[in-house]
């Protein structure tokens, strides 16, 4: 009782899943993926074996509709099963079965699959489609966008609680958590797709500050204040961001700026302070008693 919609990026070979639901924490169902391999979003009357048991099929040498062909075969509710499924090469498969509730159907093009059921008109899948197909930018945006396009062609006749999305690299790198690009999830929600939206700008945020801390220990300072400089723009008002841009202008002999920063972290919550006395001990940063003290002697 769900729209979903599974895809590999043309460009740069992601490949990805995204879910809206009325049903309580969807994306610990609906949504696998694994880098190299392929998307899969089950749903219906689901059954979440068919995420890893598709991957494990592609992953041995079966084609994607081999795949899919293989587990409808064995599961004798096939009738009750939606499934969309993309491979690394970017082919899809698809199945609806005859018995899931109205309205219901899938839609897929070279690199994409969008489905649906229990969806109060037979409007949501294509428009998922071809908002799809016409939205540029990353794969986590082209994903949202049609999740969002669900939404205005009708949406979930039951209304909206969860949703989720997982992006994947396109090569894996033996290593599953360097190889998820996005992986969210909004359990519970009264708009979930406004959620899942303000969550992947956190993301985004994050990630340029830990683009900022292997710059910094690469001994870049300028390229690592350009990343947290960045984070600061993609999510203002973040005190972690404002907090270690401090701490690198205070290192860049930028005092009077990074303690004015660093005052306004810590006024909002006192303690930063703490943590910025405990990191003489570390070696982060390279923050040394003096740094502590032009920064924080006046705070206590």
């Amino acid at each position: 009782m769900t729209y979903s919609i599974v895809a590999r990026d043309p460009e740069n070979g992601q490949l990805g899943v995204a879910v809206q639901s009325h049903w309580f924490s969807v994306g610990t169902v609906v949504t696998w993926a694994e880098a190299g391999v392929g998307a899969v979003a089950t749903q219906a009357f689901a059954d979440p074996s068919y995420g890893p048991l598709a991957l494990a099929l592609m992953r041995g040498g079966k084609s994607v509709a081999d795949a899919l062909a293989a587990l409808l075969h064995a599961d004798a509710g096939r009738d009750r099963r939606q499934v969309g499924i993309v491979d690394a090469n970017g082919a899809v498969a698809a199945h609806t079965g005859a018995a899931c509730i109205a309205h219901a159907g899938h839609a897929t093009a070279a690199g994409v699959a969008a489905q649906a059921n229990m969806m109060r008109t037979d409007r949501v899948w294509p428009a998922m489609l071809e908002t799809y197909q016409q939205t540029k930018g990353d794969l986590a945006d082209r994903l949202l966008a049609a999740l969002d396009a669900a939404e205005a062609a009708g949406g979930d006749a039951r209304g909206r609680q969860s949703a989720a999305m997982l992006v994947v690299s396109a090569v894996s790198s033996g290593q599953p958590w360097l190889d998820r690009v996005v992986d969210l999830r909004v359990d519970d929600s009264g708009d979930p797709l406004a959620e899942l939206r303000r969550l992947l700008t956190v993301q985004r945020g994050y990630r340029l500050m830990e683009k900022g801390e292997l710059r910094e220990a690469a001994g870049d300072l300028d390229a690592a204040l350009r990343a947290y400089e960045e984070a600061r723009r993609v999510m203002p008002g973040s005190e972690e961001a404002e907090f270690w841009m401090a701490i690198l202008l205070a290192g860049q002999g930028k005092v009077a700026e990074a303690k004015t920063m660093f005052a306004a972290v810590a006024a909002r919550e006192p303690g930063w302070v703490q943590v910025l006395r405990a990191l003489p001990a570390t070696g982060v940063f390279g923050v040394g008693d003096a740094l502590v003290e032009a920064l924080a002697g006046a705070e206590e």
